[in-house]
């Protein structure tokens, strides 16, 4: 492994395992795991470089780190604590621009333009493919709930969920083509019962 990645697993790793609030039952160091490894799997589809990888999980890594500060624009703390690391560590200009780049195109609605973008955005929201992907929809509500101060009925959830779910597209080929499938399994199983 990269000695940059196995630095800055190690770090966001430890920096998440201290920091994250226990209420982040979403957003929490298991959606940064799996983050990563969508990212991983998308991206060898996608055949990015290994430039571009290296960006890829840079970026994946440290995503969502800014939930430790911030619960709404998490990304920009995320940035700042990303770019705090790549300067200590010597990346170049470059390479972090395209890191905090990465991380910027997940705020919503995401906005990605690079191809390295765009399989971050579809890695962050590969648990809409999951065949468990009501767990991770009632860990969401639950987070709304806590930190945004939102009450929703059973019946207002569902029909803001399915909506979501109907109106998301992906971003890449392999997600628009494996992915989507894949997602409309749970359209199919939640909005159309």
């Amino acid at each position: 492994m990269n000695s940059l990645l196995e630095a800055v697993s190690s770090y966001v790793t430890l920096f998440l395992s201290e920091n994250l609030s226990d209420e982040l039952i979403f957003h929490n160091i298991n959606h940064t795991y799996e983050v990563v490894a969508a990212a991983k799997e998308i991206g060898s589809h996608c055949v990015l470089s290994e430039d571009e990888m290296l960006v890829l999980e840079v970026a994946a890594w440290f995503h969502d780190c800014g939930y430790a500060n911030t619960y709404i624009g998490h990304e920009d703390e995320s940035k700042k604590i990303a770019n705090d690391f790549l300067e200590f560590f010597g990346c170049n200009k470059n390479f972090k621009e395209s890191v905090l780049s990465c991380i910027e195109s997940t705020k919503y609605p995401p906005r990605p333009s690079s191809l390295v973008e765009k399989v971050l955005c579809d890695a962050d929201l590969y648990h809409l493919t999951r065949t468990n992907y009501q767990k991770y929809e009632k860990a969401l509500r639950q987070e709304f709930e806590s930190f945004l101060k939102t009450s929703y009925s059973d019946e207002d959830w569902h029909t803001m969920n399915c909506r979501f779910l109907v109106g998301h597209s992906y971003y890449t080929e392999f997600g628009q083509t494996v992915l989507a499938q894949l997602k409309e399994i749970n359209v199919r199983n939640i909005c159309h019962k």
